[in-house]
């Protein structure tokens, strides 16, 4: 325990920003408001400002870019679809539109990302029409807990860097992890990183963890009955203290949610800064299989981001269930760049050996047809068609073959190129 403590009170000196950094940080986020605040005001719009995200929580984790959250809150007068064009005007072409469910807005100033987010001004967030409009919410709500224990603060920052390290931060759907908000949350409650860490390593395989701080449910059972089914099918269900119908950890798979636990378990057993500091996907397998690993590139034609990386990812589970008919796959790692937009497909493959596969019954004339024709050298056994898979290609010539077979398939999922790198 000693060995742990000292690593988290070292982590937490690390991953603190140098004062000169928060202080240029909070100048831009100062200036740029400032600015805005005229810009609407000579526009005539009825909005005000409000700054959220780690700024606002004084989360911030040190980092290669730093960003701004800025939400720009329009009154309720104006019409969901109109706000992000009426946000553009104010801006006047300083900044680039970005699609979303609700299009924002990316500026840079001074080698920090600025994104200024339109929402609606609402009083209850059961009014909300986007999950933007529940941020002001969502802050207000951080920043009260924090103000109450302000050793939390640490606790937070620890959390955020030790799932941005393991891969697991981010709600966007090529993640499925922890939003920073939901991490927050779970700090809250759990009252530090370790608490939190030791409940998920010791939580059983299948066993749903259910957090209601508000109170909204009776029971953690009603949780489970009340709340919409397709909103409680993952691990942990966290339910918004701002909003009952909400779980905050909806975006989060079993998939991510084990690799997690695992790197919680492993934290445990073997307390040290490497936990918290992020790898090269890359490198790491490159030092391991060296020739042996295969680097397949990704590029779509879509937005970078979130839209990119999803459509990368639905590709690319694609592109390994292929690969694993024709090979037996040791390693199958995905990687999206969200700053390049490209996605990186990581393999290891062996030859696979030769296999019998079991087709269709006899009395399917229609499937046996189809079956014998896909497959030359079927053969009856047991009132069933059979055939004997030769497995002999080599990577490469898979791949030419893949490319050709699927060509419109890679198409139709707004995938552009796909190649050995």
């Amino acid at each position: 325990m000693d060995k742990i403590k000292e690593v988290l009170e070292k982590q937490i000196e690390e991953i603190k920003p140098e004062e000169e950094i928060v202080e240029r940080i909070n100048k831009v986020s100062k200036d740029f408001i400032s600015d805005l605040k005229k810009k609407i005001k000579i526009k005539k719009i009825n909005a005000d400002i409000f700054i959220g995200g780690s700024i606002a929580k004084n989360t911030l984790v040190k980092k290669d870019k730093y960003d701004i959250d800025i939400f720009v809150r329009f009154d309720k007068k104006y019409k969901d679809n109109e706000i992000s064009s009426i946000l553009g005007k104010i801006l006047g072409g300083s900044a680039k539109r970005i699609h979303g469910s609700r299009d924002y807005y990316n500026s840079v100033k001074n080698e920090i990302i600025i994104e200024i987010i339109p929402v609606i001004k609402i009083k209850s967030p059961k009014e909300a029409l986007n999950v933007t409009d529940l941020s002001y919410f969502h802050v207000n709500y951080i920043v009260d807990k924090l103000k109450k224990n302000k050793k939390l603060a640490d606790e937070i920052m620890l959390a955020k860097s030790f799932c941005f390290a393991m891969d697991v931060y981010g709600a966007e759907s090529y993640i499925n992890g922890f939003s920073g908000y939901a991490l927050e949350l779970l700090i809250c409650h759990y009252g530090s990183f370790l608490k939190f860490v030791k409940e998920v390593a010791e939580s059983t395989e299948f066993e749903k963890i259910i957090i209601d701080d508000a109170g909204f449910y009776k029971k953690k059972e009603n949780v489970l009955i009340e709340v919409n089914e397709a909103k409680i099918q993952n691990p942990i269900i966290l339910i918004d203290p701002t909003f009952k119908d909400r779980n905050a950890l909806a975006s989060l798979s079993y998939e991510t949610y084990s690799k997690f636990k695992k790197a919680c378990s492993d934290f445990l057993k073997h307390p040290n800064s490497e936990f918290f500091i992020k790898k090269n996907l890359f490198s790491e397998l490159n030092k391991k299989y060296g020739k042996e690993l295969k680097i397949i590139t990704v590029k779509t034609n879509k937005q970078k981001g979130d839209i990119a990386g999803t459509k990368s990812r639905k590709f690319s589970s694609f592109f390994i269930r292929e690969v694993r008919k024709e090979f037996n796959v040791k390693v199958a790692e995905f990687d999206y760049d969200d700053v390049k937009n490209i996605a990186y497909v990581y393999l290891v493959v062996d030859k696979k050996p030769s296999e019998t596969i079991k087709g269709p019954p006899i009395i399917n004339i229609r499937g046996l047809t189809a079956f014998k024709k896909a497959h030359a050298n079927a053969f009856i056994k047991d009132a069933y068609a059979h055939a004997e898979l030769k497995h002999g290609l080599k990577f490469e010539e898979f791949m030419k073959i893949f490319l050709k077979k699927y060509k419109k398939v890679i198409k139709d999922m707004s995938v552009m190129e796909v190649k050995i790198k």
